[in-house]
């Protein structure tokens, strides 16, 4: 069994279910980001999480070892075409300099940890049109020099 093979038995159960990643997330008592990145394969899980999952979604038991197991982050290195995701990508092609750019003023010269990390989306609803709120926080890494 792969990661790829649990990926897909979650994606099933959860669709036969007819549950939400936030339902699932609560159920686990983790954030509803972490939850589907980990059930898509980008972060190990602990045991305990690992099991509650496995529980939750009815799946084998040998699912819980494969989850533990530790991610291989591997994506497309081409801008995709999901508009969704597309978005993304430009936010960052626009404003990654300016992100680093602030970051090493308010910090000095470092990166923003992208496993000391947490995210949070909601929705602000607006007279205009709801809008989509991605909050991120990691921690501050600066550079060494030797």
């Amino acid at each position: 069994m792969t990661k790829e093979d649990v990926t897909m038995m979650i994606l099933s159960a959860k669709k036969q279910a007819g549950m939400t990643w936030e339902g699932i997330a609560e159920k686990i008592d983790m954030s509803p980001v972490w939850t589907h990145s980990a059930c898509m394969g980008m972060n190990g899980w602990p045991k305990d999480k690992a099991e509650a999952l496995v529980a939750l979604m009815g799946l084998p038991q040998e699912a819980v070892s494969v989850l533990e197991e530790p991610p291989t982050k591997v994506w497309e290195q081409s801008v995709p075409t999901d508009p969704c995701i597309y978005r993304l990508y430009e936010i960052v092609g626009v404003y990654g300099p300016t992100i680093k750019a602030l970051i090493e003023e308010k910090f000095g010269t470092g990166i923003m940890s992208a496993i000391d990390f947490d995210m949070q989306i909601t929705k602000v609803p607006n007279p205009k049109g709801d809008r989509v709120k991605i909050e991120m926080s990691g921690k501050y890494l600066a550079y060494n020099s030797w």
